[in-house]
């Protein structure tokens, strides 16, 4: 499973400063939000037969010093009359300013460890250099990428400004770290929260705030055939930088993600 972009779930200091609270100088919110797990539907092909589980995701850092996250997505998976509990972990560190990021991904099965992917990556001369440590030495040169707090930031920006569709090439270790993904992301109209949103009341001092309805599909770049995406998202968005909402479609399995819990931290100040 790649990592929750996140993909998608951070950003940086050069957007204009957001509002939203306990932002930072770079309109980011360092926070820690804890989301519930359950299987919306999986085809027979998949072979689940039940899957439930439980993500924590901790963003912090600052535009001066680096963004840092730490991403723990577990799960038990029921398969006819077995179940096994993955645990995949990933700390990631992310320096805007001159264009490096490192990370470690551990995946583990019923506690055992299955695969670790280790490296770093940095954007130099139009290319992304990419190091890996683990599971084997490697260096390659792909093209250059955007990593995922930069395209979180990105994102917000084109949703202030009115943006509703784009493509990037992100690059975030995952996997086995020796690729980019395409992406594809839709932004909808920012929308007001609703008074029947359980959901929104454990958002805290967010839980009245308006939000965008985002939805990213990701590509690998030598698909070809039905073009079909490998791995897709959809969630609510804060200006902050908080996501809650989560559909993430794998394909054979699709799972929701139900925010439980919301702990935002006072920002660190930049020390130039």
């Amino acid at each position: 499973m790649r990592m929750f972009v996140i993909a998608s779930l951070a950003m940086m200091a050069a957007t204009p400063a957001i509002t939203s609270a306990h932002a930072g100088p770079g309109g980011l919110a360092a926070h820690r939000a804890v989301y519930d797990l359950t299987l919306k539907e999986a085809t027979e092909r998949s072979g689940i037969s039940g899957m439930v589980g439980r993500m924590v995701y901790e963003f912090g850092g600052s535009a001066c010093d680096g963004y840092t996250v730490s991403f723990r997505f577990v799960t038990e998976i029921a398969t006819g009359d077995e179940s096994r509990v993955t645990d995949q972990q990933t700390t990631t560190f992310e320096d805007i300013r001159n264009q490096t990021f490192r990370f470690v991904t551990r995946s583990f099965v019923d506690q055992k460890l299955d695969h670790e992917v280790r490296g770093s990556a940095q954007i130099a001369g139009g290319e992304l250099a990419v190091k890996l440590e683990q599971p084997e030495k490697l260096a390659l040169d792909i093209a250059t990428a955007r990593f995922p707090t930069e395209h979180m930031i990105e994102m917000i920006k084109k949703a202030r400004d009115g943006e509703r569709f784009y493509e990037s090439r992100i690059y975030d270790g995952s996997d086995e770290g020796d690729a980019a993904m395409l992406t594809t992301t839709i932004l909808g109209e920012k929308q007001p929260v609703e008074s029947s949103d359980a959901e929104a009341k454990r958002a805290g001092d967010l839980a009245d705030d308006a939000f965008w309805p985002v939805s990213m599909a990701y590509f690998e770049e030598t698909a070809d055939g039905d073009g079909l995406p490998v791995y897709s998202i959809a969630f609510k968005l804060y200006e902050n930088g908080v996501t809650r909402d989560l559909t993430m479609d794998y394909g054979d399995f699709v799972l929701e993600g139900q925010l439980a819990q919301l702990d935002i931290y006072e920002a660190e100040p930049c020390k130039e």
